[in-house]
């Protein structure tokens, strides 16, 4: 079980160390839905030590979306996606201290639109060091821990 567990840690680091940086924003993406369905699934079910864990996971990966975000002017959208970055970290907090299914369902809703949009983007790149508008490169280390499988 535990080589199967090392199996699994060494692929993704291999796919986050080779991943274009589109393709690490669109992991992110899947990434946060994920953490924000199984949060609502806990929520829903009573187990506040799950949502908790997935609902923390869930605002490490919003940080890192925000702080990979590219500010410096260069898309005209980026000053509103930080706000709504700064809005769903709120969110999420708010969501894990209530214990609010709902919330946490509406977090996702906004989510979902966004990581559908980004990989329609990054299928639009040409080629694989293409970056997405409006988000730097985020680096591997923190990235391939917020995409681990145990959390």
């Amino acid at each position: 079980m535990q080589n199967a567990a090392a199996a699994r840690a060494r692929f993704l680091a291999d796919a986050v160390a080779t991943a274009s940086p589109a393709k690490l924003l669109t992991m992110l993406y899947d990434r946060l839905v994920l953490d924000l369905s199984r949060a609502e699934r806990a929520q829903e079910a009573g187990d506040r030590a799950v949502a908790n864990s997935q609902l923390q996971h869930a605002q490490d990966v919003v940080t890192e979306l925000h702080s990979s975000l590219d500010t410096s002017g260069t898309w005209a959208g980026a000053a509103g996606l930080a706000g709504l970055y700064t809005f769903l970290a709120s969110e999420l907090v708010e969501a894990n201290v209530t214990g609010d299914p709902a919330r946490t369902a509406s977090c996702r809703a906004i989510v979902e639109p966004l990581r559908d949009a980004w990989h329609a983007a990054a299928q639009q790149t040409a080629t694989p060091s293409s970056a997405v508008p409006a988000q730097r490169a985020a680096s591997s280390a923190p990235v391939g821990g917020l995409l681990s499988v145990s959390a």
